[in-house]
């Protein structure tokens, strides 16, 4: 396990040990607890990534030959 050391002005030190106190916590566990969260976090990729193939697997049948012609597409365009 490694320690590391963060540096906060007093106020917010002293904030951030209230608000722990009343959560009955300390800050090193919030800050432990921050730190698992962000790095268990998926990146912006990620998540892309995981939307698409969720997509993927609701597309059940596709066909080419479902497509509209370009006649049918142009019509429904005007209505």
């Amino acid at each position: 396990m490694k320690n590391i050391t963060v540096t906060v002005d007093d106020d917010t030190y002293r904030r951030a040990r209230i608000k722990a106190a009343a959560e009955d916590t300390s800050v090193s566990a919030v800050v432990r607890r921050f730190l698992i969260d962000f790095a268990a976090s998926e990146t912006e990729f990620e998540q892309l990534k995981r939307e698409e193939k969720e997509l993927r697997a609701q597309i059940s049948t596709f066909r080419a030959a479902d497509r509209l012609s370009r006649d049918d597409i142009h019509a429904r365009r005007g209505k």
